[in-house]
């Protein structure tokens, strides 16, 4: 019978994971190796591979994790605005402000899942390819019950991915403590929302 693993494991394993996604973001996925994961957690590497067997493996987990943890946010948006008995637009502006808190504290998680997926074996990237469909198609959903004069079938994916256009990058140029905060940016794109969707009639069909 194999022996459970401790809790004491689950946490190093996150710890390699948060300076595994630091060396991705500050020198990519292809110019890090697992010596120098192993010597940013100050440990060896052949300890680094009693917790993974290669790069790939961390990269898998690290990705793993954090879409599900997207996912998760979409899901807990939604019963808090049940709880809260928020309309639907409401609804959309709390889980703009939870994917911003979120991206605040994983602004390395977030660049490996925009910048490594494709290094990834193909079986395991389609399973982080097709959980980062799911969010996009929850986000959509939330959209859609938003903004339901806005959005049809014709446009309804350009302008969620507008949406993350606006937030996905922003561990490229928001930095906390800067002068203008994660939860600062996410009322801004509240209003740019409601300003751009919900004051103008829909445009013509081309």
């Amino acid at each position: 019978m194999a022996r459970p693993i401790s809790a004491a494991h689950d946490l190093r394993r996150d710890e390699i994971l948060d300076v595994a996604a630091a060396c991705f973001a500050r020198q990519s996925y292809p110019a890090t190796s697992m010596n120098g994961i192993a010597a940013a957690c100050g440990t060896s590497k052949a300890r680094l591979y009693h917790y993974y067997e290669s790069k790939e493996a961390i990269l898998f987990d690290l990705l793993d994790r954090y879409t599900q943890k997207l996912l998760v946010i979409t899901a807990r948006a939604q019963a808090t605005a049940q709880r809260k008995s928020l309309d639907e637009r409401a609804a959309l502006h709390e889980l703009v402000r939870a994917f911003l808190r979120e991206y605040e504290t994983s602004a390395t998680r977030h660049a490996a899942l925009l910048g490594s997926t494709q290094f990834l074996g193909e079986q395991q990237r389609e399973v982080i390819l097709d959980r980062q469909r799911d969010v996009v198609a929850a986000v959509t959903r939330f959209l859609r019950r938003a903004y339901p004069e806005r959005l049809h079938d014709r446009n309804q994916t350009a302008i969620t991915m507008t949406l993350f256009g606006m937030i996905n990058w922003t561990f490229t140029w928001l930095r906390p403590g800067g002068p203008l905060s994660y939860a600062a940016f996410a009322e801004e794109v509240i209003a740019l929302l409601d300003h751009g969707l919900a004051q103008h009639a829909a445009p013509p069909p081309l």
